[in-house]
């Protein structure tokens, strides 16, 4: 690694201050104007340093610990995070600890650490990666991993931890042939047909960018739309549509698609990548509550925890504690409720969360299925290409894990299930 990097290193550690003092999410905390001003390559690199410090952060903070009495001020922290983590994963030293000492000395509230800083990191030049390999893979917060555990037990929360220690690959929903995209991209045909590319690459230089070839989705969230089935010339609502890739899956098979979602700003998005793929939709931009019609067919990606896309977003556990759980679990059920009165006699509903709670996905429907008996599973619309059948739940929906397909670089953990409307 070059040893130019101060600029990334320091908006990287201010994007740990973000993350770790103001409890934001890296994708808001991207928006900085310090982040903007940055070159491509910087801010792309800032980006990296942060997210990967926070996977690691466990390991970062256990090697750092045994060399300070006590915890720094949070900004000088954040330096010998960063720091930590790229001398124990192969940073040259040198630059390394040049750039974290530069940066503690060029705030006057910090600047009188620098010596710490520069004896703290010596140490971790000297032994801080013969002790990371040794350390265990990072672990989900307590308030996050006993309810999993209660699900679906200590082993296989193992194994999902360790998926989220990997990262995520990139992963692209072609508007046409997958196989052909994969050739161009240079990656795989996943067995439920989007393409995987293994290595980091720049988004927007792969093949077919400019010409809308493409989008990029985590192979577990095209699933719902394969599941739906759309055809064209069906008239389709899908609520809470950001960012966006259901809603393409859906124009692409010709049906007529309207889409919901209450922020301008994430719409704006919609209606950029819709731009880009050539493909066209109604956006709405609202309350999915509010919204009527009588429709074929009902995509309801709800609100949730995301519990389930932890792999590509480690700053989550960090950021969130569970306690929003209970009124999203509420709003989730009158969404669904809501989400009915939509339906055509006949119509079919995808419900779907991006979650690994049970109580966003196997007991929401369990619980309409309970309340509304006219309502009919269908556990034959889960049986799409790739999809194992022993991720089919009992009461007839789709779970997915990160630790599903862990050796191709796993997926995000989602719910889905189709539900129809008597005729």
């Amino acid at each position: 690694m070059a040893d130019n990097g101060v600029a990334a290193r320091r908006a990287a550690a201010g994007l740990l201050g973000q993350v770790l003092g103001e409890q934001q999410m890296l994708s808001e905390a991207l928006g900085a104007p310090y982040i903007q001003k940055l070159s491509f390559e910087d801010r792309a690199r800032a980006q990296r340093l942060a997210t990967e410090t926070l996977r690691s952060l466990e390991r970062v903070d256990r090697i750092l610990k045994p060399f300070m009495r006590k915890s720094p001020p949070l900004a000088v922290h954040n330096v010998l995070r960063i720091a930590a983590y790229e001398l124990c994963t192969g940073g040259a030293a040198h630059g390394v600890v040049n750039d974290a000492v530069s940066s503690v000395g060029a705030n006057k509230r910090t600047a009188q650490m620098k010596g710490l800083t520069n004896a703290v990191l010596r140490k971790v030049v000297e032994k801080g990666p013969e002790e990371w390999a040794k350390l265990r893979v990072p672990r989900l917060p307590k308030w996050l991993r006993g309810p999993l555990v209660q699900a679906y037990g200590a082993e296989n929360i193992g194994d999902i931890e360790r998926v989220h220690f990997a990262g995520a690959p990139l992963d692209l929903t072609a508007k046409g042939d997958a196989s052909a995209l994969a050739t161009a991209v240079g990656g795989t045909v996943l067995p439920t047909g989007s393409v995987r590319i293994q290595d980091a690459v720049q988004v927007s230089a792969l093949a077919g960018y400019a010409e809308g070839d493409w989008w990029v989705q985590d192979a577990a969230a095209a699933l719902p739309v394969s599941i739906l089935a759309p055809k064209a010339g069906e008239k389709i609502i899908d609520l809470c549509c950001a960012p966006g890739g259901k809603t393409m899956q859906i124009a692409a098979s010709g049906a007529e698609v309207t889409a919901v979602d209450t922020s301008e700003r994430r719409m704006q998005r919609v209606h950029e990548n819709l731009e880009r793929a050539k493909l066209k939709a109604e956006l709405v931009v609202g309350d999915a509550l509010e919204t009527s019609g009588q429709y074929d067919a009902v995509l309801l990606d709800a609100p949730c925890s995301a519990t389930g896309t932890i792999r590509r977003h480690p700053d989550l556990p960090m950021v969130k504690d569970g306690s929003e759980f209970g009124e999203l679990i509420e709003l989730q059920a009158r969404m669904l409720a809501h989400a009915i009165t939509l339906l055509k006699p006949g119509g079919r509903l995808v419900f779907c969360t991006c979650s690994l709670l049970p109580d966003e996905g196997e007991c929401q429907i369990e619980d309409l299925l309970e309340m509304h008996p006219e309502l009919q599973i269908d556990r034959e619309a889960l049986g799409v290409a790739g999809i194992d059948p022993s991720w089919i739940t009992d009461e007839g929906g789709l779970r997915l894990r990160p630790d599903y397909w862990a050796e191709q670089g796993g997926m995000d953990g989602f719910y889905i299930a189709l539900l129809r409307k008597p005729a």
